[in-house]
């Protein structure tokens, strides 16, 4: 009984490191508008804008999140996207949220 629970654990923890390894890489720079409508990213899309928002806020030196706004600005850069397919999404924030002027 002993020697299962052994083997049972061993078996959860080799399966548990093996999916610990399996991390994806995106390229910000390269995602367009066509990607984020698609959801073609292997990470959700929202996870995507929040790291987004996130970063534009980090250059900009603003520590204050509103977290009220983010899905606001999410559903405004979607709505550009549609039109602009072949855009970059970091692009498009520049252009939805008036950022970098």
């Amino acid at each position: 009984m002993k020697l299962r629970l052994l083997l049972t654990s061993a078996l959860l923890m080799f399966v548990q490191i093996a999916t610990m390894h399996a991390q994806e890489t995106v390229d910000v720079g390269k995602i367009t508008c066509a990607q984020i409508l698609r959801e073609q990213l292997p990470s959700p899309t929202h996870d995507i804008m929040l790291w987004l928002s996130g970063y534009y806020n980090g250059k900009r030196n603003n520590l204050i999140i509103n977290l009220r706004t983010i899905n606001d600005d999410e559903e405004k850069v979607r709505f550009y996207c549609y039109s602009n397919l072949d855009t970059p999404v970091l692009d498009a924030i520049k252009n939805v949220l008036g950022l970098d002027k």
